[in-house]
């Protein structure tokens, strides 16, 4: 279920989740998933990869290349929720970002 909350000309997306979909999310590992886009340069996904997913600079290099050439690639694995959390940070941060 999806609810929106209106805030002096904001919109807030809020999202809601069952417990069953919160007990599944801590089972089964996801995947965070950075896409490319026409917008971030090289160096803020690399800055960004190395300052919330604690990547080395040459690691981080290596995933903005594969973005780059491929379109996408797998950052991070882990629960729905841990992957949910770092989904958010990336995307206050710009990038286009999905949990798989």
């Amino acid at each position: 279920m999806v609810k929106f909350v209106l805030t002096m000309s904001t919109q807030v997306e809020e999202q809601t989740l069952t417990l069953e979909e919160v007990l599944a999310g801590l089972k089964e590992l996801h995947r965070l998933i950075l896409w490319n886009d026409d917008v971030n340069s090289f160096d803020h996904v690399i800055y960004c990869m190395m300052k919330y997913l604690d990547y080395t600079e040459s690691q981080a290099e290596k995933i903005a290349w594969k973005v780059h050439n491929e379109g996408k690639c797998a950052v991070l694995e882990g629960s729905f929720t841990e992957m949910e959390i770092y989904r958010k940070i990336l995307q206050q941060e710009g990038l286009t970002v999905s949990v798989d």
